[in-house]
């Protein structure tokens, strides 16, 4: 008993803490914690640890509410909680698959194309496990950080059929979408599969987030139809102050989604988030600055549209540059994403509702090959075509084309399955009525 009020006060005092934290030490030291590994307890990490706390609930802010104001303020006003809903919807959907099978088929074992169910409902983790992924921070912190980038995911997809998918067809979509496209696209890219065995780089989500949504966002569209009376001014945002409003909590979140992607408090993570912010300025700037050109007015959606397309195609190349190589992928990003989302678009008449194909799959796309361009060895331990590796390069374009076959096919295959159950889209009816009466009863006043 002694020796253990020794050791607490010691601590107490190394870490300059006040006598209330030495209490705290001095019941960790009892018997009822000793049963848990000493080993693992030595490996974590405090400051990891409240870094990745916080980082977890900025990414979890960038759907509710982040994602849900800035997608309701670009529909219609009829449409604006059916749209909240579905982002409400994935926050708790996902959550439990994550809990349930997602986070063990994703991160638990080292197989090629998925990991095991070892930790099915996770079963085994105790309050000192660690992932090998994440050895500084408890394994529960690294489930729910994990699990907070499955839910945008999911919840970014419903973006590009906004204003006409029936609420009953996405819950159905959702559970088969995150099992059989997102789960296997992460053991893939960040669970040991086999494109991360092949050297494909992607450091917080331009091929497993970005990218996968994007594509299956455009083959949702083409598979549902363009909504009634698209092309023309009736499908007006209802409040770009709200897109507005979202766009910022998305930026400031994200310095989670990419900062908290080192999974340490550490000088890469201080990186990533230079990087990050800076793609998302340039991104704005560049998508103004066209605009200005060939419209003469700059405008708010633009910038808005702009700014997160920066920060989605920094997102797989944030923790492998420099902060000055944000600035040029943003360029890049705005350029690249208002050409998508204009000439793209009017070429093969898509109605990608939200421009998420525009917006996220083009800029996940463009990053991902980005990073065998820009990456430095100095940050992220491996070199890109400018420091003379171009095979890099290479690697990037195996990870692109298999994301782009493997979501785009599975999303194809699941709206069909779907829609044998269950009609995909709403009637006409129920469409010019509104999806906010249709499918949830209620309305804005």
């Amino acid at each position: 008993m002694g020796a253990r009020v020794l050791r607490a006060a010691a601590e107490a005092a190394l870490f300059k803490v006040a006598p209330v934290n030495a209490a705290i030490l001095y019941a960790m030291s009892s018997p009822a914690f000793a049963q848990d590994s000493a080993n693992n307890f030595s490996t974590l990490n405090a400051a990891d640890t409240a870094w990745m706390i916080v980082a977890t609930a900025l990414v979890l802010m960038m759907t509710i509410p982040g994602l849900a104001l800035f997608y309701s303020g670009m529909v219609r006003k009829k449409n604006v909680l059916a749209t909240m809903a579905q982002s409400l919807a994935a926050v708790a959907i996902v959550s439990i698959l994550w809990v349930a099978f997602g986070y063990s088929l994703s991160f638990v074992g080292d197989g090629s194309w998925l990991g095991t169910l070892d930790r099915w409902f996770l079963a085994g983790m105790t309050m000192d496990s660690v992932n090998p992924a994440a050895k500084t921070i408890p394994e529960a912190l690294f489930m729910l950080y994990q699990m907070t980038f499955a839910i945008i995911t999911v919840a970014l997809v419903a973006g590009s059929v906004a204003d006409r998918m029936r609420f009953s067809a996405y819950l159905l979509f959702s559970v088969g979408w995150f099992t059989l496209v997102y789960v296997p696209m992460a053991h893939w890219v960040w669970g040991g599969g086999f494109l991360a065995s092949m050297g494909v780089l992607d450091f917080a989500g331009g091929l497993v987030v970005h990218l996968s949504a994007g594509v299956s966002g455009l083959v949702a569209a083409v598979v549902m139809g363009s909504r009634h009376g698209y092309g023309s001014d009736n499908l007006s945002p209802f409040d770009l102050s709200l897109a507005v409003i979202g766009t910022g909590l998305l930026w400031v979140g994200w310095f989670g989604f990419n900062g908290g992607s080192a999974l340490a408090a550490n000088s890469r993570a201080v990186m990533a988030i230079a990087a990050t912010h800076l793609a998302a300025c340039a991104g704005a700037l560049t998508w103004a600055a066209i605009e200005w050109v060939t419209r003469r007015k700059p405008s708010v959606l633009g910038m808005i549209s702009g700014a997160i397309a920066g920060l989605g195609t920094i997102t797989p190349a944030s923790g492998f540059v420099a902060p000055w190589h944000g600035v040029v992928i943003g360029m890049v990003a705005g350029a690249v994403c208002f050409w998508a989302c204009t000439w793209l678009k009017l070429r093969f008449k898509y109605d990608d509702s939200l421009d998420v194909f525009g917006v996220h799959g083009i800029g996940g796309m463009t990053g991902t090959l980005l990073v065998g361009v820009f990456a430095a060895s100095a940050i992220g331990g491996t070199a890109g075509l400018l420091e003379g590796h171009p095979q890099q390069l290479l690697i990037q374009l195996v990870g692109v084309a298999v994301g782009l076959a493997w979501c785009g096919g599975m999303t194809f295959v699941l709206l069909k399955l779907v829609g044998v159950f269950v009609p995909l889209r709403v009637s006409l009816q129920q469409e010019l009525e509104g999806l906010d009466i249709s499918q949830h009863g209620e309305a804005l006043q």
